[in-house]
């Protein structure tokens, strides 16, 4: 019996429960944000509430897909609501889930350093790391045999896709998939993610189920056409990232440019996130992880997350003068800054200093849920509507722009071609980790390409029925 307690009336909160007699693992504990909420009742009003409401005391294992917050973001959560159980992730993951959940427990839960520490420490002595395409075996009941593998997702270093297995005393045999975030192939740094050869239920994201990605090359002429604005006006690029995953893509395809249009070696890109910066040192560690194309590009001498023109802020001073000095000065400059959908971290200082100004340009390079500032910059932006950002009206008078492609995120056809790749088709497909819209396209063009017996469901919070979707 698969249950879920996240990820189904929007694209944060993650996790789903996976029971098997009366025992279960989680897969995911992760943090609602914008709009998004529980799944057990609890209406918008309270939908940041991160207590765990659910039981855990049968709950043997947590499997981790990958360390994005709204994966991971509710585990101090769940060890306070009593659970001590392991948990299982990849071998890159086991070294960035401590880094953001120590970001996410200092601005969430408590600044006291020793209790920060304590926590962190417990978590990292619950961490059991796994290399891709191993079986493992986690003991559930005396009655079942049970054991998962995790597998390249694409979505970012160390994000996996995981296959669990049950075989029952009697014979029967059940292989579950659960897809966490699935990448896009030609991520930059990212090897694309392979497709399963089967299963009998697949646990699929949707996020982009309703629309598709623009090509690398466009993107990429995206991005020179936004510095070629930045260098002609001598405005700031203000660019709300993920400090995992997304910001060291970013440094890539700019060093990409950079080094392809000598002429911009002028521009400088800063990196305004101590945890930003923390994570990319980790990404140089997983050299190994990259594509062919990063360590080819290492070889030629050059390094795609280390270059002249970047600049690195951790500490808060320097943060305070920089967004000062831009105020004030007309200046060149891409800023990446936390947090990805604005409504928290340093881009909302950025964002209230220079969002009024003509010259300045925003842009939105991963999703935007609903109830965010992001969301709401993004859909009024393009014509100069306004935004609230604690407690004040800003006019957006900057300039709005919108990349999919670098969401890490696979769109409509990459996730088409996962179910579609496989070798024998799962008997079963539930769609979750999207809005409404995004499950119900995909749905729809999914039921074009598997054989009609195949129930697509899109399931839905506790006390609405869960319904076939339409073929």
């Amino acid at each position: 019996m698969i249950l879920h307690h996240g990820g189904l009336q929007g694209v944060t909160g993650s996790c789903h429960e996976l029971r098997v007699d009366n025992a279960g693992i989680l897969v995911d504990c992760g943090l609602f944000q914008g709009d998004d909420h529980s799944t057990h009742g609890i209406d918008s009003a309270h939908a940041k509430q991160l207590n765990i409401d659910f039981a855990v005391d049968h709950i043997k294992a947590l499997i981790v897909t990958h360390a994005h917050i709204d994966h991971i973001g509710r585990i101090p959560y769940l060890l306070a609501a009593g659970f001590h159980g392991p948990i299982y992730c990849s071998q890159a993951t086991a070294l960035l889930l401590p880094l953001m959940l120590e970001d996410a427990v200092k601005i969430g839960l408590t600044s006291n350093r020793r209790l920060v520490k304590r926590l962190i420490n417990k978590i990292e002595q619950s961490i059991i790391s796994i290399s891709y395409q191993r079986w493992e075996t986690i003991e559930l009941t005396p009655q079942v045999q049970f054991k998962i593998k995790f597998k390249p997702a694409g979505h970012i270093l160390g994000s996996a896709y995981v296959e669990c297995d049950t075989h029952f005393t009697n014979g029967q045999k059940q292989r579950v998939i659960f897809s966490g975030d699935l990448g896009a192939p030609y991520a930059p740094l990212i090897p694309a993610p392979k497709s399963p050869y089967a299963c009998d239920t697949l646990v699929l994201e949707s996020t982009y189920g309703d629309r598709s990605h623009p090509n690398r090359k466009q993107r990429r002429q995206v991005l020179k056409q936004i510095i070629e604005r930045c260098v002609r006006d001598k405005g700031a690029v203000l660019i709300p990232a993920f400090s995992l995953g997304r910001t060291q893509e970013l440094l890539y395809e700019f060093e990409q440019i950079i080094h392809r249009h000598k002429r911009w070696d002028e521009i400088e890109i800063i990196i305004d996130s101590p945890l930003a910066n923390r994570l990319t040192e980790v990404y140089k560690q997983l050299k190994p992880l990259w594509d062919k194309e990063a360590r080819r590009t290492l070889q030629q001498g050059r390094h795609p997350l280390s270059f002249e023109q970047l600049l690195t802020i951790n500490d808060w001073q320097t943060h305070q003068r920089t967004v000062n000095y831009l105020q004030k000065t007309a200046r060149p400059v891409i800023v990446i800054a936390a947090s990805g959908m604005c409504n928290g971290g340093r881009i909302v200082n950025y964002l209230k200093a220079l969002i009024e100004d003509k010259r300045t340009d925003i842009l939105f390079v991963g999703y935007q849920g609903q109830g965010t500032i992001g969301r709401t910059i993004q859909k009024y932006g393009p014509d100069n509507g306004w935004v609230e950002i604690e407690g004040q009206r800003y006019t957006i008078n900057a300039q709005v722009h919108t990349i999919s492609g670098y969401s890490a995120h696979a769109d409509q056809q990459n996730l088409i071609n996962f179910v579609k790749r496989m070798r024998h088709k799962p008997k079963e497909i539930r769609l979750v980790h999207g809005d409404e819209k995004a499950k119900q396209m995909l749905a729809k063009q999914l039921a074009k390409v598997c054989p009609q017996q195949i129930p697509i469901i899109i399931p839905k919070a506790k006390g609405v029925a869960p319904r076939k979707a339409p073929r």
